[in-house]
Parts: C-alpha cells; structure tokens; sequence
C-alpha cells in the first residue's frame, strides 16, 4: 500500500477483509503512517525504494498525492509489478499516457481506481442498458451536487490548479458515463469560482457528446447544499449520509433509468406521452465496491481476469475532463480523441 491516507486507509480496511489478500507492506513517509502500520502489524517503509530493495510483493496500490502518481507508477511498473493506482491515474493526460505505454510494453497489469464500476447497481445497470431494454439511448443528466465545509480548504492544493470538483469529484462520474452509455466525443463546458474565490471552479456545468449519438449534461458543485451526488445517494462509504435520492438519469427511445435507486419507466403498449407509463425497481444487494475491487485486483495478477478499469480507461477519462478544463477556460467546444499511450 503506497500511500497511508484515508484513501489508503481504506484501501488496507478492504484487504483486510479479503479473503485473498494481505498488506505486505506499507509506503509513506509521515509519522501517522508509520504509527498506522505498526498498529496493523505492518511492514513499513518511508520510500518506495527502500520497499522495492526488501519485499517483492503480488501488487501494489498508489494512494499518493497525483503528481506522484507517475514516478511511482512507473518505478513499480518497471519492476513487473501490476499496479491499481487510485483515480487520477496522473495529473494529467501527458503523465497518464506515459504510464499506460509502459504497462503495455512490460506486459504488466494497470488498473486505475474508478471503484464506482464494481458496485453491483452499476453492473446491474450497465446489463440492462446493454441489454436493448431502454432502446437506444438519447439522453443523460448527472448532478454532483454538495457542499464541502470550509476546513476542507485548509489543505492549500484544494484551492490550487489541480484541484477543484470537475477533477476531484466529477472525474468518478465522466467515468460511469463513459462506461454506461459510450465513450465521450466533444464537451461545451463553463465553470464559475464566484462562491469561494479560488484559483479553481466551484461549480461547473457540461454538455456532453457520445460516440453514440446520445447528448449529456453533467452539473457539478461543492458550493451547493443538496442531496444529490453519488457520494450522498450510493451509500458506498459510511462516511457520508445517505440521502435515498437519485443523481442520474439515463433515458433511451424505450425506457429511462434512474441511478442509483435502479428505477425504471417504460410504457407496455405504445410509447406516448398521452400513454400511462410504468415503473419497477431492480432489487440488489448493496456491496462495498472497495471489496469487489481488491477481489477483482487478486483475479488480475494471478492471471484469471482482465482490468475492469484499464490504464487506458484511465487515460481515456482524464481526457474528457481536461477537455471539460479546455472548453471552460476558452469559451469553446472540445473534440474529444481518445488517445494511445504516448
């Protein structure tokens, strides 16, 4: 576990709990880190180096600030060992390029950490959609809607370039989109930092275009008290309180989607606004994602499975939002091409 933080934190809670995985060992230089890992009965090293001199592990997880997402990524790629580096997988698209060509020229697995595929209301609501039962899709509305208290400011980054909800917060959702209804091809975004005054937006709204001919709009701000969000909907992490609403919705020429209460509305007879239309409620257990993903990571490096989330769905996701940064800061559209590796 390369980074001790709370992501990390909760990254070693899941291994914990998993059947097929222990901590071999525990990366982070801070004092709270070392103390966390003699508490859990870890090996601790202050440098990935150090670690990469002592232990050869299975697999590795990267939960450090993103600007070293790269090095690291790259100093354990090159050693052969198949990484899960947590969402961004770099600070920008340039870095993430770098690391997906390495991956694929060692032959070494790289997942990034968009945990949101592996809830079981996604799976469920990615076979539906497949499926043809909402015909073809047409339309999305997302909202990533919620409001951060100040003290969240008083770590400096949070205000600085870099920082800010599109890239923090909306990424996860850009992500779902891309994998629920198809990959993203031009954005028109604008943003406003009127509320707080940051270097970074506040709030910010998008239209999206899909490959497949579907338009998107995504609303996104940490200004605002709602209830809204994926964070505050999904019931993922107990951190936060869950507020039994919906923040996406998902609409094709035979029925529409509601995420993630996993209601659905369709008409039986013909399709009309003059028609009744019916609804029905998909019945799935709920699961911590963090679970299914280290299970998922094990299957990886031992070969029985592909990556759910690629380097290159990674790489792919941290285009659109710095396209969504482009179109903001010039006041025009962006075409969206998804890149390979540099």
């Amino acid at each position: 576990m390369v980074g001790a933080g709370l992501v990390g934190q909760r990254h070693v809670d899941a291994i914990a709990r998993s059947q097929d995985a222990a901590v071999a060992a525990i990366v982070d230089p801070s004092e709270a880190a070392r103390q966390f890992a003699e508490e859990g009965g870890y090996p601790w090293y202050a440098e990935l180096s150090d670690m990469l001199a002592a232990e050869r592990p299975n697999g590795a997880i990267i939960a450090t600030p993103n600007a070293l997402h790269l090095p690291q990524g790259l100093d354990l790629l090159r050693a052969r060992i198949p990484v899960l580096i947590e969402k961004p997988l770099a600070d920008d698209a340039t870095s993430a390029g770098e690391l997906v060509a390495e991956a694929e020229a060692g032959e070494v697995p790289l997942l990034v950490g968009h945990h949101r595929r592996h809830n079981p209301i996604i799976q469920a609501a990615k076979e539906k959609i497949s499926s043809g039962a909402l015909g073809e899709i047409v339309a999305v509305n997302g909202l990533c809607w919620l409001y951060k208290p100040d003290d969240y400011f008083d770590t400096k980054w949070r205000t600085q370039k870099g920082a800010g909800p599109v890239f923090i917060n909306l990424i996860h959702d850009v992500d779902l989109m891309r994998h629920l209804v198809g990959e993203i091809t031009a954005v028109e975004a604008f943003q406003a930092s009127a509320v707080r005054g940051h270097e970074v937006e506040d709030t910010s709204a998008i239209i999206l275009r899909f490959a497949g001919g579907a338009l998107g709009t995504l609303s996104v701000s940490d200004t605002i008290v709602a209830p809204w969000s994926w964070e505050l909907t999904a019931a993922e992490n107990p951190a936060y309180p869950e507020t039994q609403q919906n923040c996406y919705f998902i609409g094709g020429t035979h029925g529409s989607l509601e995420l993630p209460g996993l209601r659905s509305w369709a008409q039986d007879g013909v399709r009309s606004w003059w028609e009744p239309i019916g609804q029905s409620r998909a019945d799935i257990s709920k699961a911590d994602p963090l679970d299914a993903q280290i299970s998922h990571f094990c299957q990886v490096i031992r070969g029985k499975a592909t990556p759910l989330v690629s380097g290159t769905d990674g790489l792919r996701s941290l285009q659109v939002i710095a396209a969504i940064k482009q179109s903001a800061d010039d006041g025009v559209p962006v075409e969206v091409t998804p890149g390979a590796a540099a």
